[in-house]
């Protein structure tokens, strides 16, 4: 197939999906799936025009903002439900969690020096977008009562990633259409999971609930804005592996806007809840 006919076929069955959905009022994971659909398309042209720009500055801070609003989700919406629902059991969930998601991000690597003509960051975003499907399907068909913040904050990095992909495909003259592939890779993971009618058993939810959260965390460390030679800001850039004095201008940067993306979340938690009590 060709990577148009694979675009295609995804947003067919993204709408297939979505109708499902409705059917069963699962209206939360629709508004996550399309809105993390919407935030990556967006980025794909402005990621074509900062292809001509040497300024990071963007690109370190929507990693920044991106990263400690996912980590900072998890912790504070993600692992007191799991440890909630048993502390071992949800515990174990959270550390295999964990790994799986190094192992889907170490395996899949492995996909980019194959024969796949796709562009490698295509594949990696993929897969990282279908890992968040799976993680927002599961907390809400365990948990359909979360509100909408969590989701938000799950699907929060996919602006900055498509940005700085699309950039990447455009620096690499490649079309940065493709990036519609992992924009929709959300949907069509979280919306199938989402029907799925998971039963209210306290020992099976615990290592489930945590499994989706150990995934998160993996997912959310791998999007830090890490300033350095193979670091994901470096593989955004046509930068030379002898210029990383322009990465180390925007170290501090990224520490202050990785702060700033959890303190967002925090405060909107706050607003939301914090006050209630």
């Amino acid at each position: 197939m060709t990577d148009k006919s694979i675009i295609y076929t995804g947003i067919f069955m993204l709408l297939v999906f979505t109708l499902a959905a409705m059917l069963q009022a699962n209206w939360k994971i629709i508004g996550i799936s399309w809105i993390a659909f919407g935030a990556m398309a967006l980025a794909i042209p402005l990621g074509r025009r900062a292809a001509s720009k040497r300024n990071l500055t963007s690109l370190v801070a929507g990693y920044g903002l991106a990263s400690g609003a996912m980590i900072t989700s998890a912790a504070i919406f993600l692992v007191p439900e799991a440890i909630d629902f048993h502390p071992v059991y949800g515990g174990m969930g959270i550390a295999v969690g964990i790994m799986a998601g190094f192992a889907i991000h170490t395996l899949n690597h492995g996909l980019t020096h194959s024969s796949i003509p796709t562009d490698p960051v295509v594949i990696e975003l993929t897969s990282h977008s279908l890992a968040d499907g799976l993680i927002v399907g599961i907390v809400y068909a365990v948990m359909p009562e979360l509100g909408l913040l969590l989701g938000l904050a799950i699907i929060s990095h996919k602006a900055p990633a498509g940005y700085a992909a699309a950039r990447r495909l455009c620096l690499r003259g490649k079309s940065a259409s493709l990036m519609l592939l992992p924009a929709m890779a959300t949907g069509l993971a979280a919306l199938p999971v989402s029907l799925l009618n998971i039963p209210a058993n306290t020992t099976a939810n615990a290592p489930i609930f945590g499994f989706a959260t150990g995934v998160f965390f993996h997912v959310a460390i791998d999007f830090l804005p890490e300033c350095e030679v193979g670091g994901i800001i470096y593989q955004g850039t046509d930068l030379s592996e002898h210029e990383h004095h322009t990465l180390d201008k925007y170290r501090k940067w990224a520490v202050l806007n990785t702060f700033a993306g959890g303190l967002i979340v925090f405060l909107a938690w706050y607003v939301a809840y914090g006050t209630a009590g």
